[in-house]
């Protein structure tokens, strides 16, 4: 019988998957699986176990997913990766067709295809730092790009994908502009920012942004935000999720980015803390082995 462990988060959708153990169980134990349930404890490695698995389920949101590829990678580990989802956006686990509803979602991913899938890597460049960050959403900086950090547990609990909403409203007061230096694949340029998105999927918060990106194409969709008023900007914004080209909006596709700024800016990667400028950030084509829904799902 394969091995498996289910890595889940205790307070990812008001405890939905601690109340449904027992039936996840199940769902792979008639899959060939014996698996057993691990709660993530943050702060430590969930790969800190002794002995090996065929598979790891990851059970939370965007955050919990990002928390345990960075421990497999920062391990250097290779192993088949499941998610099901139970956080409030679900970005990654949309993107590679699963289920919302977490039972259903067990059966996919007991019964689902490894397919590889892009990873992305930030590098810090500053002097004595040397850390690495993975995501396997979406990277960003600037307004409402790191929200998610500061949207209080209790309130998405209590009103959902509103509350990231609610403190998106909160930044508002503090809109300013980033010099940034950008330089891709195919060169260098200034480019005044208020908000970069860089996707590796394609939503954010469930919003189809970045409507051509893949997961397994080995580039990066890119958005930057030029800085004008706040609402020459919300219109600039506006324009293009409606389909309507602006030249404030750039969008470009690379393989890797390099980002220099002289502001001390927060970034965030899958709605949990990013790293400090300047940095590099490269897609890993294929780096992660992830068991997707069988088409007939």
């Amino acid at each position: 019988m394969k091995r498996a462990v289910l890595l889940y988060n205790p307070k990812a959708g008001k405890g939905k998957i601690e109340k449904n153990i027992n039936r996840i169980v199940d769902i792979f134990l008639q899959a060939g699986y014996d698996m057993q349930p691990l709660p993530i404890r943050f702060g430590a490695n969930p790969f800190d176990w002794s002995g090996e698995v065929d598979l790891a389920v990851v059970a939370g949101g965007d955050g919990t997913m990002n928390y345990v590829v960075n421990a497999m990678m920062n391990r250097g580990l290779s192993i088949n990766l499941g998610i099901i989802p139970a956080g409030t956006a679900n970005d990654f686990a949309g993107a590679i067709g699963v289920s919302n509803n977490v039972l259903k979602a067990a059966y996919q991913v007991a019964h689902g295809e490894v397919e590889l899938i892009d990873c992305g890597m930030v590098e810090q460049m500053q002097q004595g730092e040397n850390k690495v960050i993975y995501f396997v959403n979406i990277f960003s900086f600037g307004i409402f790009t790191t929200t998610s950090q500061r949207t209080p547990e209790e309130l998405k609990h209590r009103i959902g994908k509103m509350a990231y909403l609610v403190a998106a409203f909160k930044e508002l007061r503090n809109i300013h502009g980033i010099p940034l230096t950008i330089t891709t694949d195919a060169g260098a340029f200034y480019y005044p920012t208020l908000m970069g998105l860089v996707f590796n999927g394609a939503t954010a918060g469930r919003m189809p942004i970045a409507r051509k990106s893949s997961l397994i194409d080995g580039v990066f969709d890119c958005i930057f935000l030029r800085k004008r008023t706040p609402l020459m900007s919300a219109i600039d914004m506006l324009l293009y999720m409606i389909g309507i080209k602006t030249t404030a909006v750039k969008c470009l596709r690379t393989s890797q980015l390099k980002l220099v700024t002289p502001a001390n800016e927060n970034t965030d990667v899958d709605g949990q803390r990013g790293g400090h400028f300047p940095m590099k950030v490269k897609c890993l084509h294929g780096a992660l082995s992830i068991i997707c829904p069988k088409t007939n799902d």
